[in-house]
């Protein structure tokens, strides 16, 4: 605190206590019983006959203001409040939230310690670790992803079983401990205003829907493949390792009508997720991990075929 600063409360504070006490005193001017009745009033009437007499207070009351001020002055002493002194007892806010936080931090490493060595997959299927983490996710997703963790325009539904970029337990782990830029380049200028109508037309029909002008959803593959199969893939179901999302499924981050989608393809899109790993620690990481997992496990692998058979090597006859 600067010097001018430092004065200024000083003065309040001294000033304040001094008033108080100027006030207590001028009020002892008389005691009690020495007034007598109806010799002095303050000469306020009220309904003709009830007057305020002017007397002083009574000891016992004026004491109890004595020793509020008497508390006051030594809380100055004890405690951060008048000017730059810190107080004898060396207390201050910076030194209560840490030590609050310490305990608090204690106390949760020993509550969560129990599943710091359980992997993403088994957090998801731990009816505790979800709890713990449907919390951690309340206080730190929730206000951009919903306390349902279905999202909102801009923002992706993490109960998609297609996340743009994986839904592998590293994924979601690299994702929030990380974070992501997300980046859809603007394409009007490359593309014109029929290449991006059509091109809309035809991303429609990538998720199962009528395109409202069917006629250009030829035309609209062509551009496709040409300008967005590097990202999104020539099908449509896009790269988790680019962050291009699945264009074939009803999970749309920022909606999936046709204006929105000529307005993406024209103007692009640009999305970023804050890393978290720095303010939650790894173990908090890997518990929202296991809930967002556990919101929609990806589906299992196809199963391979089985091997042929290895020939068997001709014997030896020995």
């Amino acid at each position: 605190m600067s010097g001018f600063w430092n004065w200024w409360i000083i003065v309040l504070v001294a000033g304040n206590i001094a008033g108080a006490l100027w006030l207590l005193l001028s009020t002892t001017r008389a005691k009690p019983g020495d007034q007598k009745a109806g010799a002095d009033t303050t000469g306020h009437v009220w309904d003709g006959d009830l007057r305020e007499y002017n007397n002083p207070l009574p000891r016992w009351w004026l004491w109890l203001f004595y020793i509020t001020v008497a508390i006051a002055v030594l809380y100055l002493v004890l405690y951060p409040g008048f000017g730059n002194f810190a107080g004898t007892l060396g207390w201050s806010q910076t030194s209560q939230w840490k030590a609050q936080s310490d305990d608090a931090n204690a106390l949760a490493a020993r509550e969560l310690g129990k599943y710091a060595g359980k992997s993403v997959e088994e957090l998801a299927k731990d009816p505790g670790a979800i709890k713990v983490a449907k919390n951690l996710f309340a206080n730190n997703c929730a206000m951009c992803h919903g306390s349902d963790a279905r999202g909102a325009k801009g923002f992706p539904n993490l109960t998609s079983p297609n996340l743009s970029w994986g839904r592998t337990p590293e994924a979601i782990v690299a994702t929030i401990g990380g974070g992501r830029d997300g980046v859809m380049p603007a394409w009007g200028a490359v593309l014109g205003a029929d290449g991006v109508e059509s091109v809309a037309n035809y991303v429609m029909t990538l998720s199962g829907r009528a395109a409202p002008q069917p006629a250009l959803t030829t035309a609209g593959k062509e551009k496709f493949e040409t300008v967005c199969a590097a990202c999104h893939g020539p099908d449509g179901k896009g790269n988790p390792l680019l962050g291009a999302p699945n264009l074939t499924d009803e999970y749309w981050i920022y909606g999936g009508s046709l204006d929105t989608i000529k307005e993406t393809v024209t103007n692009g899109r640009t999305n970023k997720m804050p890393a978290h790993l720095e303010l939650l620690g790894e173990l908090k990481v890997k518990l929202l991990a296991g809930y967002i997992y556990s919101l929609a496990p990806p589906p299992p692998a196809p199963a391979t075929a089985p091997a042929e058979p290895a020939a068997a090597a001709p014997s030896s006859g020995t």
